[in-house]
């Protein structure tokens, strides 16, 4: 029975900790047939010993290693390994649990993930190449950094509540221009409210309401502190600022794979709407007079996300660097809304079909589709529309989440197959809905109002 599920005859598996792996590689015996010979060692995490251990894989012709994904303790491993020319793989740690009553030991756990890798039992974890890696760090510490700022900024509005300015309660940006000058001011020494507020030029507040808000009980040690608060601002405005520059330096020189083509032995010219036609031979699109040209950087890449409602640049580069901008690895739409836990698990138990969870994800990328989706719920377009539809039907949470979804699939297809983002109109449903069927509806609606045709005639009409 083992011998018939074997899928691959050599593997190696790698239980990782901090300092060191557990090792554990799977071979044919030399002279008994159906026999493997299995080996478990210990590997120092550090740079020559998995050097050394990748040349002994490639020598002992090993077709695919899997590490588990422990902490960032598995990039030494992977990244080294994968250098080497080895297929790795890096799967999740709840996908290979140990069986139940059995010894929790690293060699144990390193026998039954080689097993599992043997007979192909494991999913795969997706790790991008080295250049989207590259971006995704810079995206990812701007986040961060962003996340730095606001809380500065929060503390500084904290520490003007405690000193009893109100500036917060009349100004919309104390950090704006205006409101800059009276917390740059209040650094300075100046403590007369009547001078303060004349600072506020531009603020919609008038200079009585500005004046009045600034008189509070700012002493040097609260400047002291404001001051530092200030400081750690304006610094980390500098380094979002170079974070950005070279970020947009990265994608303007990262060149972006084959375009896909769904039909790419068709003899004729496919043509894609707005855009131009689709060469049968290269696959590279032929612009129109006039059109756009076709992407050639990743920086292209950016520009055409830039159009879809609820995301700007700084989104679309952050979502670039966590998917990529190769969509070989999601088959499909779903298969990348699967990836970024935006698929309701499916729990059947007999006749009892319900909807689970749809687990935790790619924080990075649903905290950006979240606030996409959010922003375009507000909008008159085919997003807004369909949101709006969902959020009456379902719900405000798991509307959300559709329009997220929805978003994630408009990105995939883009980025899947190069082309611009072109809006349906908010009125799609209703132009592309059953006549007959819409009329059933509008006659429920008038019933359940309690109109007859001939008031709502009469309505029409006076209207």
């Amino acid at each position: 029975m083992d011998d018939a599920e074997q899928i691959l005859e050599r593997v190696a598996a790698i239980d990782v900790a901090k300092a060191s792996g557990k090792v554990c590689v799977r071979v044919p015996h030399d002279t008994h047939e159906g026999r493997r010979v299995t080996r478990v060692f210990d590997v120092g995490a550090t740079v020559p010993a998995v050097e050394e251990l990748a040349d002994h894989l490639v020598c002992q012709g090993i077709q695919r290693v899997v590490v588990e994904s422990t902490s960032d303790y598995w990039r030494v491993f992977y990244y080294l390994l994968e250098e080497r020319g080895l297929q790795v793989w890096l799967v999740n740690a709840r996908d290979v649990k140990n069986v139940p009553g059995r010894p929790k030991t690293d060699k144990i756990d390193a026998v039954w993930l080689a097993k599992l890798n043997e007979r192909g039992m494991l999913r795969r974890s997706f790790v991008p190449p080295v250049q989207i890696r590259r971006m995704r760090d810079l995206t990812r510490m701007r986040v961060d950094l962003v996340a730095d700022r606001t809380r500065a900024k929060q503390r500084s509005e904290k520490l003007l509540e405690g000193a009893l300015i109100k500036l917060s309660s009349v100004v919309s940006d104390i950090f704006g221009v205006a409101g800059r000058r009276i917390l740059d001011a209040l650094v300075a020494g100046e403590r007369d409210p009547r001078r303060l507020a004349a600072l506020g030029t531009g603020l919609k507040a008038s200079p009585e309401t500005l004046a009045a808000a600034l008189t509070g009980r700012f002493s040097d040690h609260d400047a002291f502190t404001l001051e530092i608060y200030l400081a750690q601002i304006d610094a980390l405005d500098e380094h979002l600022a170079a974070l950005s520059a070279r970020i947009d330096q990265i994608t303007a020189t990262m060149p972006l794979p084959a375009r896909h083509t769904d039909t790419p032995g068709a003899a004729e010219v496919t043509a894609v709407p707005g855009v131009g036609r689709v060469s049968p031979v290269t696959g590279e699109i032929i612009p129109p007079a006039g059109g756009r040209p076709q992407p050639r950087t990743a920086a292209d890449l950016v520009d055409l996300l830039d159009q879809v409602p609820g995301i700007g640049r700084d989104a679309a580069q952050l979502i670039l660097a966590e998917i990529g901008t190769d969509m070989a690895p999601f088959a499909t739409s779903g298969h990348l809304a699967s990836w970024a836990k935006l698929t309701a698990r499916t729990i059947q138990t007999g006749a009892s079909l319900r909807m689970g969870r749809t687990g935790r994800g790619n924080r990075y990328v649903r905290r950006t589709l979240g606030t996409a989706a959010a922003s375009v719920a507000r909008t008159n377009t085919f997003l807004g529309a369909r949101h709006r539809r969902l959020r009456a039907r379902r719900g405000a949470l798991k509307a959300l989440v559709a329009t997220s979804r929805s978003i994630l699939e408009i990105i995939w297809r883009m980025v899947r197959d190069q082309v611009p983002f072109r809006e349906l109109g908010a009125d799609y449903h209703t132009r592309h809905q059953d006549p007959d069927k819409r009329k059933r509806a509008l006659a429920r609606q008038m019933k359940s109002l309690g109109l007859s045709p001939e008031e709502a005639a009469a309505m029409l009409a006076a209207a």
